[in-house]
């Protein structure tokens, strides 16, 4: 079977979002506007099902996340380059900038982290969350603990000090990230050969700029969840969290974590792996469609 590395009918753009910062971004569909973000190791490509299906009666908002696919990667010059509050106020200036003053917003993985962080910052952006397969940062890092926290040995690997986890990922970037995309995947036909080639390709290129996203949610990124905790912000819109049952693994109970940050909150567990947009795309368009509804 042909698949494409395109989302069929959508248009491509560029927009700056910040000095030195343009994102590109496909778009298609209309009626109200809702923001798709992508995860590791992907692009906005992960989002190509949910996308045509929600185009029917929706503007469908796909960029790739700065430092990602064929976004700008800005050098890392400190921790606020990638500091998940820039990423997000990137989203924002995005959607602005196609005519949207509100959006709905939803995340995998590390794009989820930034639509976590929009929802926060930008409430009167955001008029709905929905965050894929991931648990807010200061969460993440409180949950892992013990052998257990082995699964994200990446997560450990990319927050050390620039050098090495860039020399050592782009010394094998292929088979690195090929690793998560073999491992996560319960269904490895959900991620074709050309769509998972273009994955790598984009991933290739972008060692040192995910390297710095990940080195933010390891530093920056706690902080800025901390100083929330700590004052009580909590997620003002409605919320849907689709995550794995890795809770009995990690010893958490994820549900709980959520609610303590969103008070209008749907979390529900599926049984696909974790790229769910691809491999359960109808059972995604529907939650997304439930989300914006209420």
């Amino acid at each position: 079977m042909t698949h494409t590395t395109t989302i069929p009918g959508f248009d491509h753009q560029r927009i700056r979002v910040d000095e030195g910062v343009e994102l590109h971004v496909a778009v298609g569909g209309s009626g109200s506007p809702i923001v798709l973000l992508h995860g590791f190791p992907q692009t906005h490509l992960m989002w190509r099902h949910v996308a045509a299906d929600l185009a029917a009666d929706h503007t469908v908002i796909c960029p790739d996340l700065r430092g990602y696919g064929a976004s700008d990667k800005p050098l890392e010059d400190g921790p606020h380059t990638y500091a998940k509050r820039t990423m997000a106020g990137d989203i924002v200036k995005l959607a602005r900038a196609l005519g949207h003053e509100r959006f709905a917003l939803a995340g995998h993985d590390r794009g989820a982290l930034v639509a976590f962080r929009a929802g926060l910052d930008h409430p009167d952006a955001v008029t709905h969350l929905a965050c894929l397969d991931v648990l807010p940062t200061l969460d993440m890092w409180e949950a892992l603990h013990g052998t257990s926290a082995s699964v994200g040995f990446h997560l450990y690997l990319m927050a050390q000090p620039p050098g090495l986890p860039e020399a050592m990922i782009e010394a094998s970037a292929d088979t690195f990230f090929a690793h998560f995309l073999d491992l996560w995947a319960k269904d490895p036909d959900a991620v074709p050969q050309d769509v998972r080639k273009a994955y790598l390709d984009a991933c290739r290129g972008a060692v040192p700029s995910i390297v710095a996203d990940y080195r933010a949610s390891a530093g920056i990124d706690v902080e800025h969840d901390k100083a929330d905790r700590a004052n009580g912000n909590r997620l003002a819109m409605p919320v849907s969290v689709l995550q794995q049952d890795w809770g009995a693994a990690l010893g958490y109970e994820a549900a709980a974590l959520w609610g303590a940050w969103a008070g209008d909150l749907d979390h529900s567990t599926v049984s696909c792996g974790h790229f769910m947009a691809e491999e359960a795309p109808r059972d995604i368009a529907k939650a997304l469609r439930n989300l914006m509804d209420r």
